[in-house]
Formats: structure tokens, sequence, C-alpha cells
């Protein structure tokens, strides 16, 4: 069987079911393989294998730092999908562009659950890919009217302020102090120490950190997660990875033991979530959500008046 590589066209929402829809059929996030990190003389490469038994599949990622000052993308990667029943190749999709859809589905999915139903004002921090994408997502979700920007430099901040704006969205730029005002705050860069101060983050305010899967970087500070009720993908990985929850541990401000739900049960109906203090949910990024939506895709092609 050849390999075809074939382009994304899922649609955020189309994405963000197919998380639901896996997790809904009792896929445990608990049992996921775990990402292999691997140090190369570029920085990193990532393997991230999943399998279901209609799919197989596997992300090879790198992480090359110095990409950014050849103008060239930090994350490269490619997504191999494989038939389950005989592991013979399927098709080849861009690791990148797979990564850019399926990180911002999971937080829309876990904020379509955990943000209030008026929410509609967003504060969003970066203003580089991810930061577009979630925009994107977050607007299949949720009713969103109002976008405050939050970037480290002023023309990218400003680009994304003017894509939001054509979208018929109220948007500005603003300082980390506009948390004080949010509905929906997400995070979504390479910082790895907080962002803004998490005590101004109003109590009906749903939060959500995807820039980084290292034990020694965060983006929100231990005020916040104190104060919040947590969720994640799942526990065994972030436990792991996750240095906005490790951080807060090692200094003996939460306990390991302490309530973290996942995601399965926060799709589920199995998961608590108050309105009295703010919900914080932190992914690090999974295998089982680039083979669900790689599948979501390729069933996509596969219709009848499709050509795969």
């Amino acid at each position: 069987m050849s390999v075809t590589t074939l382009p994304l066209t899922l649609t955020p929402a189309q994405a963000v079911e197919s998380l639901a829809r896996v997790l809904r059929e009792g896929l445990d996030p608990e049992e996921c393989p775990q990402r292999s990190n691997i140090p190369v003389p570029a920085g990193e490469l990532l393997l991230m294998p999943a399998a279901s038994a209609r799919y197989t599949g596997v992300k090879i990622a790198g992480v090359a730092h110095g990409n950014t000052a050849r103008g060239l993308p930090r994350i490269t990667g490619s997504y191999l999908l494989l038939d389950g029943p005989t592991l013979q190749p399927v098709a080849l999709y861009d690791g990148i562009a797979l990564t850019s859809l399926r990180t911002p589905a999971v937080t829309a999915l876990a904020l379509r659950e955990l943000a209030v139903p008026e929410a509609e004002h967003l504060v969003l921090f970066g203003a580089g890919p991810q930061a577009y994408a979630h925009l994107d997502a977050l607007r299949a979700v949720r009713p969103l009217t109002r976008v405050t920007v939050v970037g480290r430099s002023a023309e990218p901040t400003a680009a994304l302020v003017a894509h939001a704006r054509t979208l018929g969205l109220a948007a500005e730029a603003g300082t980390a102090a506009d948390v004080a005002r949010a509905d929906l705050v997400v995070c979504c860069t390479t910082a790895r120490t907080p962002l803004f101060d998490g005590r101004l983050v109003p109590d009906h305010a749903a939060v959500a950190a995807v820039g980084s899967h290292e034990p020694a970087a965060r983006e929100v500070d231990t005020a916040l997660v104190v104060r919040s009720a947590r969720y994640v993908e799942a526990r065994s990985c972030a436990l792991r990875e996750a240095g906005d929850l490790l951080m807060p541990i090692a200094e003996g401000a939460i306990r390991e033991s302490d309530s973290l739900a996942n995601l399965s049960e926060l799709v589920n109906g199995k998961a608590v979530v108050p309105t009295d203090r703010p919900r914080f949910f932190k992914s690090v990024g999974m295998a089982w959500e680039d083979l669900a939506v790689a599948a979501a895709q390729q069933e996509l092609y596969t219709m009848p008046g499709n050509v795969s």
C-alpha cells in the first residue's frame, strides 16, 4: 500500500468533535503511550505513537530552537498513519499542520466544558501560529465577542488584533493585567516563567496553558494553580511533564494526590466543575489526540465522493 501525502481539511469544530468522540467511546488517556524525548544536536526529537482498532499512527516531531533566528518554524515533523489490522501505511500528514489543528482543538474541547455559558471575552497570550489557531478553535465552541491579545512584540500583536477584527470581534492589544477582565485566558507561548499574576483572574474565568511540555517551564503561577480547580489531558502525563503543576507541587503549595480530573472525566460528565473559583486546564500534547484527528481526517477522505 503506498503512502499518500494529504492536506488537512478538517475544520476546528470537526477536530474538536473527533477528540470528544473517542473519549465518549471509552478511550482512557491514562493508558496512552508516553512521548519519547530524544536529545539531538539541533534540539529535541519527539516520537509520539498511538493505536486504535482501526488505525495506528506515529508523529515524529522536532524542536529546533535555533530555527527562529533562521526564519524557520521551531517545530517540525510528519505524521504517518497506518492501517490498524495490517500496519500498512495509509497516509502521511504534515506534522506541524496536525499539531496546529489538534492542540487548539484540545483546548477548545476543555474550555467548552469549563467556561461559564456567558463567556465572551478572551485574553490571549501569544501572537504566533498557535494563537491564531486557538482563536479559530475557540470561536467554534464559544460565543466570543471580544479578544485582548497580550504579545511579546508589538508588530505580531497588532497583526493578530487586526485579524481578529476581520472576524467581527472587538479586539485590542493589552497587558497581563487584563486577565482581571477575562472570561477565558489562553496561554500559547514559549514562556518559561509565569505570564501574569494569578490572583487577578476572576473566580468565574477558565484558564488554559498549552505552551510547554517541560517540567521546568510554566506559563501560570502558583497562586492561580492553588486557587483553581485543576484539569489535564491525563494525570499520568501531566505529573511527568507539566511544569505548571510540577513546580507548585515541588514548592509544597499543592500535593500530587490533590484532585486533578482528566479530559475523559470532563467530557463524560464525571468531573466536578465548580463556578466559585477559576478552572485551570493544562495540556502538554498527547499521541492519542494526533491519532484521533488524523483518523477523522482519513475518514473524511474515504467518504463516498471523496478521493483518498
